[in-house]
C-alpha cells in the first residue's frame, strides 16, 4: 500500500517521464509509475489509495481519453486528479479532453514556471475535496486530525468537543433518511456559526460522518461557545417534527425487540476533553476520550456538554452543564 501520493504517468513504451514531471515530483519527493497499458492504470488506482495521473500527449487519444471517462464516472475513482500533457495548443483537443473529464491540460503556450503553479495548485484542489465531508462541507477525518496535531504541537490550552445527536435512529425510522440528512445539515450549520461566529479562525469544526462532529475551540471559550450551541439547537431541532410530536414532546417507537416506547426530541450531547490537567502524545488518545466523555454525556437526560476534569484515568471527576 502506497504511503504517499504516486503519480501514474500513461503513456508510450520506452519514452522518458517529461521534464516537467521528473521536475515537480523530485521537489515534492513522490514516486513517478511509468505505464503503456490502461487497464494497469484502472488496477491502481481500484486498489483503494488515491494517485496523482498523468497522460502523456503522445499516448493514443482514443485509448487515454476512454481511460480517463471510465475513472470520472465511477465515484471512487473520479477524485483522482487527471493532468493531461497536451503539447501544441489545439482548442478543440483540449475541448475534448475536458469533455472526458480531464481536471487540467497542460499545453506548450504556457511557461514552465505556470506550468508548475498550475500542477501545484491541482494537488490542492484534490486533497481539499477528499478531506471535505460532501454533504456538510466541513472538513473531514483528516483534516480533524491534523487540526488536532496542530494544537499539540502549540502551547496554548484548547478542548476538543464531540458532538452526537440523541434519538438519531429513532428520527430516520419514524420520519426518513431525507428528513434525517436535513437534520445533519442543520446541526453542521449551527456548529459552524456559532464556533466561526464567536471565535472566526480560533475555532474549528469538523465532520466525521453521520451525526458525529469534532469542534475544536480554545479551553477558556468552552462554557459560552457551548451553553449557545445547545441553546441554538434545542431551538430549532422541535421543528424537523410534525406539529403533534411536536406538542407533545415526544411520541412511540419501537425497539430492537419491537416493543413500543417513548421516544423524546432529539437532543445534542457533547463530550469535551481538554489539555488542562493533562498531556496528549498523540490525536489517537485526545479522540478516544473524546469518545469516552461522548458516551458519558448520552447517559444524562437532555441537550448538555460534559467536560472532563480528570488528571488521570483513575479518577472519575467530570464536569457538565
Amino acid at each position: 500500500m502506497r504511503t504517499r501520493p504516486t503519480i501514474l504517468l500513461f503513456g508510450p513504451v520506452g519514452r522518458p517521464v517529461p521534464d516537467l514531471v521528473r521536475r515537480w515530483a523530485g521537489e515534492k519527493q513522490f514516486p513517478v509509475e511509468p505505464l503503456a497499458d490502461a487497464s494497469a492504470v484502472e488496477s491502481i488506482i481500484l486498489r483503494g489509495h488515491p494517485c496523482f495521473l498523468v497522460i502523456n500527449s503522445d499516448a493514443a487519444d482514443d485509448v487515454s481519453m476512454s481511460l480517463v471517462r471510465r475513472l470520472k464516472s465511477d465515484s471512487f475513482t473520479a477524485i483522482v486528479p487527471t493532468l493531461v500533457l497536451g503539447g501544441p495548443y489545439r482548442p478543440e483537443r483540449m475541448q475534448a479532453w475536458f469533455d472526458a473529464g480531464a481536471d487540467e491540460i497542460l499545453t506548450e503556450v504556457f511557461p514552465i514556471s505556470e506550468q508548475l503553479a498550475r500542477v501545484e495548485a491541482l494537488l490542492v484542489r484534490s486533497q481539499r475535496d477528499v478531506s471535505v465531508h460532501p454533504s456538510t462541507r466541513l472538513p473531514g477525518a483528516p483534516e480533524i486530525e491534523r487540526e488536532i496535531r496542530r494544537r499539540l504541537d502549540e502551547t496554548g490550552e484548547f478542548a476538543v468537543c464531540y458532538a452526537d445527536l440523541d434519538h438519531f435512529k429513532e428520527y430516520n425510522d419514524r420520519y426518513s433518511y431525507y428528513d434525517g440528512d436535513r437534520v445533519i445539515f442543520i446541526l453542521s450549520r449551527i456548529l459552524h456559526d456559532v464556533v466561526k461566529g464567536v471565535l472566526g479562525p480560533r475555532g474549528f469544526v469538523g465532520h466525521i460522518g453521520g451525526d458525529d462532529f469534532i469542534f475544536v475551540i480554545p479551553a477558556a471559550e468552552i462554557s459560552l461557545v457551548c451553553t449557545e450551541i445547545l441553546t441554538v439547537f434545542d431551538t430549532l431541532v422541535p421543528f424537523q417534527y410534525n406539529e403533534q410530536d411536536r406538542r407533545a414532546g415526544y411520541y412511540f417507537g419501537k425497539d430492537r425487540r419491537g416493543q413500543l416506547h417513548r421516544v423524546p426530541l432529539m437532543t445534542l450531547s457533547v463530550g469535551i476533553v481538554t489539555n488542562r490537567h493533562r498531556s496528549f502524545a498523540h490525536p489517537a488518545e485526545v479522540s478516544e476520550l473524546a469518545t469516552e466523555m461522548k458516551s458519558y454525556a448520552k447517559t444524562l437526560p437532555g441537550s448538555v456538554f460534559v467536560v472532563d476534569r480528570r488528571q488521570s484515568r483513575s479518577g472519575e471527576d467530570r464536569q457538565g452543564r
